[in-house]
């Protein structure tokens, strides 16, 4: 799908969510689901920033780190992706102040949702670079630059194309994932909505408002993502 459609889907997801917010049987529940959506949107940014940085680590040193790092990379993503993320997030939460290490339950979630969704993101760049033509390489050695260069400069600039799509659905499932945030006493939008739901019953009307909460932070994920990979086909010479 292109940028149109999902453009026009999120203008008619925000045009829903502001005639909501002016009728009476849903307006009491818009600025306490506005707060738990601003802390589902740190935590989504945050765990995203962390996320990139611990894939790209990951992912390279899978590939061309000395063998003691290879194994702690292949360590790191088995654990993250072998295990559940509510697990993580109790395990840092609850289990590591039993060994004298507290963490506030902003940084545990973020930690727990970005070092999960990097584990599977370590794949995705190994994958994208492993696609990278063997010529490329070779046109590197022939201009004789070294290991560091040519990744830098030739495979990794190809490679991050390829890397977009799937990193767009990966921020998804970390948006997604925040809702389990709420089990470590974060007011997140899920949070916040089932206190509501808990005080006035109100089920219909609150989770109205958070389905169309989540459509429309998921639709500018999306369009967000599809604009960096027309920008990167550009960067390169090809057509978006």
């Amino acid at each position: 799908m292109g940028v149109t459609p999902l453009a026009i889907m999120l203008g008619l997801t925000a045009a829903a969510l502001w005639w909501l917010a002016g009728h009476e049987d849903y307006r009491p529940f818009m600025p306490g689901l506005v707060e738990g959506a601003a802390v589902t949107m740190r935590i989504t940014v945050a765990g995203a920033i962390l996320a990139v940085a611990a894939a790209l680590t990951a992912g390279l040193a899978r590939l061309y780190a000395p063998a003691p790092l290879r194994w702690l990379a292949v360590t790191y993503v088995e654990l993250f992706r072998g295990t559940s993320a509510l697990v993580q997030l109790f395990w840092l939460f609850f289990v590591l102040p039993q060994f004298g290490v507290t963490i506030d339950a902003f940084t545990v979630a973020v930690l727990a949702l970005g070092l999960n969704v990097g584990a599977y993101g370590a794949e995705v760049v190994r994958g994208a670079v492993l696609a990278v033509p063997l010529h490329q390489w070779e046109a590197g050695l022939a201009l004789n630059l070294s290991r560091r260069q040519i990744v830098a400069r030739i495979i990794l600039p190809q490679a991050v194309v390829a890397m977009i799509p799937p990193w767009g659905n990966l921020f998804i499932e970390l948006l997604k994932g925040t809702s389990l945030v709420s089990l470590i006493t974060l007011a997140d939008l899920t949070f916040r909505a089932q206190q509501m739901n808990q005080t006035t019953m109100q089920t219909g009307p609150i989770f109205t408002l958070v389905l169309l909460g989540y459509l429309f932070m998921s639709l500018t994920i999306t369009i967000g993502m599809r604009l960096m990979e027309r920008r990167a086909i550009r960067g390169l010479g090809r057509r978006a």
